[in-house]
């Protein structure tokens, strides 16, 4: 394991602690501007996000209606009734992004994906680097006011879906994750620049409870008007 993440992953809690628990419900809020780009609306309520710890699944609840949640794997997302009755589903779902720009419109299983593969790897992060496939090398520091976080870059493997192929990290000298940047594929490829604060402690292991995504622009630096994406999170609980 690269020496920075060994580091990273033991100030989050360490890999033994995670593998005490098989998945991770927390309760969201999001907002941002995207959805509006996106033809979509995009309402204050609280819902339920759960995602599995050491395989590629993730599901929300609502979406849509009451008793509807959504079931993600990188190769299906549906839309199904709390029973398990499939409303929707679109198999290989990343095709369906083919040519679409930051503001091609989404319908409801476009939105279900991107939520999925974004929750999932969010809030398994950083644990996520040391399943099996990814490549993980330590690139310079950025230089963030009075602040140098170091950097890490992670290559996801074929299975995973992400933002982009590649992705970079970038955390404090305690160890914990204040930026992460990509490039939106599923959306024309668009550059962001991801801040993440406030920490909290569950179970021995740490996570962030705000997230602000924004346009990056010139010199790797966020256009902070350009607010695409906020997520809170609260009620963390593991099973």
């Amino acid at each position: 394991m690269n020496n920075l993440l060994a580091k990273v992953i033991d100030a989050n809690g360490g890999i033994d602690r995670w593998k005490k628990f098989s998945s991770l419900t927390a309760t969201i809020v999001t907002g941002g501007g995207l959805w509006a780009m996106k033809g979509l609306v995009q309402d204050p309520n609280p819902r339920e996000m759960t995602v599995a710890l050491h395989s590629v699944f993730a599901s929300v609840t609502p979406y849509g209606q009451p008793d509807w949640r959504t079931d993600f794997t990188p190769d299906r997302i549906a839309i199904e009734t709390l029973s398990g009755e499939t409303v929707r589903e679109r198999d290989d779902p990343r095709t369906s992004f083919a040519n679409h720009t930051m503001n091609t419109p989404w319908d409801p299983l476009h939105r279900a994906y991107f939520n999925g593969y974004a929750l999932w790897m969010y809030l398994t992060t950083p644990f996520f680097m040391v399943m099996p496939g990814f490549e993980v090398s330590e690139i310079p520091p950025w230089q963030e006011g009075n602040e140098l976080w170091h950097g890490l870059r992670v290559r996801f493997p074929e299975y995973v879906a992400s933002h982009s192929k590649e992705e970079d990290f970038y955390f404090g000298d305690d160890l914990l994750l204040r930026r992460h940047d990509y490039h939106v594929d599923v959306s024309g490829g668009f550059p962001a620049a991801h801040y993440v604060y406030d920490f909290v402690e569950i179970e021995g292991l740490r996570f962030p409870t705000k997230r602000r995504a924004y346009v990056r622009g010139p010199n790797l630096e966020p256009v902070k008007d350009l607010l695409l994406v906020s997520i809170d999170f609260s009620n963390f609980r593991f099973s």
